[in-house]
């Protein structure tokens, strides 16, 4: 077998149409930017009198560029948000109590190299949802891997995976994600499997990977919804063990957003409503309201 030399190209590189070759090539190396953009990048090049090392450059630098752009969504792909939402669309303004810089800081996700909580506490309609969501685009940005899911749908995932045996496959991949975000927990009441579930869940995690939990009850009132006085300690104790806490009560975010982009609506509800609550006085024909 002769052996190629410094002086002797491969096999295969000096026959066929050279467009279709290195097409062929490209693909085979993984490199779809480098091919869609090879002959562009070229013609400035040559245009600008720019030099082979420098035309390498940036097709790399293209490649580059569009991988990490890829890998960014398939990571938004698997967290599986049911939005995809950032603070450059959150009105901070409309929840004076929140404090901005703190979510600002946690944006920059270094909480999660540091494997440490956070919990958004506040009534329906706060943008505790939007939060979540946004700190999660965040840490995918970053390069962390993301999970986003309801407190009601993790449980149910949880007891399916219990009765048809893959609990465990389950768990070690809620383990592995280094954001959990659980949303809304408190809007349901949990049965006393479910809620066990779900604190192994927030066990296993204890210091390994970082949990976001949003939740419209306060800590006392945790107690309705996990159903165990003993079950809720145990849990508070591991989430704000390393933890940020996010105060988010205030005016409905929700309400404010709809009472301003339907005003006309609004105020016909309104009047509806003053006119179903008017009464006609059949002695004097006067106008009262109930």
């Amino acid at each position: 077998m002769t052996r190629p030399t410094g002086d002797t190209m491969p096999a295969g590189t000096t026959g066929g149409t050279p467009q279709v070759l290195l097409a062929h090539h490209l693909k085979q190396l993984k490199l779809p930017t480098v091919l869609r953009e090879y002959d562009k990048v070229a013609r400035e090049c040559a245009r600008d009198g720019v030099d082979h090392p420098r035309y390498l450059l940036r097709l790399i630098e293209l490649e580059l560029i569009d991988r990490e752009r890829r890998t960014v969504e398939r990571r938004i792909r698997a967290a599986r948000f049911p939005a995809v939402k950032s603070f450059d669309t959150f009105d901070f303004a409309a929840i004076p109590g929140l404090n901005k810089m703190l979510v600002l800081e946690l944006a920059r996700c270094e909480y999660i190299l540091r494997r440490e909580n956070i919990i958004a506490l506040g009534n329906s309609g706060t943008g505790k949802t939007h939060v979540g969501l946004a700190l999660g685009l965040a840490a995918c940005q970053k390069g962390f891997s993301v999970a986003f899911t309801t407190a009601a749908s993790l449980v149910n995932q949880l007891m399916e995976a219990r009765d048809e045996r893959r609990l465990l496959k389950l768990q070690r991949d809620l383990q592995a994600v280094k954001l959990l975000i659980v949303d809304e927990l408190g809007y349901v009441p949990l049965s006393p499997t479910g809620a066990e579930l779900l604190f192994e869940t927030f066990s296993q995690r204890y210091e390994r990977g970082s949990t976001m939990v949003t939740s419209n009850l306060p800590f006392e009132d945790w107690t309705s919804v996990l159903g165990s006085e003993r079950l809720t300690g145990a849990l508070l104790d591991r989430l704000t063990h390393h933890v940020s806490i996010l105060t988010m009560n205030g005016d409905s975010y929700r309400l404010k957003q709809s009472t301003s982009r339907h005003p006309a609506a609004t105020a016909a509800r309104a009047e509806q409503n003053q006119a179903t609550n008017e009464i006609i006085d059949p002695d004097t024909g006067e106008i009262t309201t109930s």
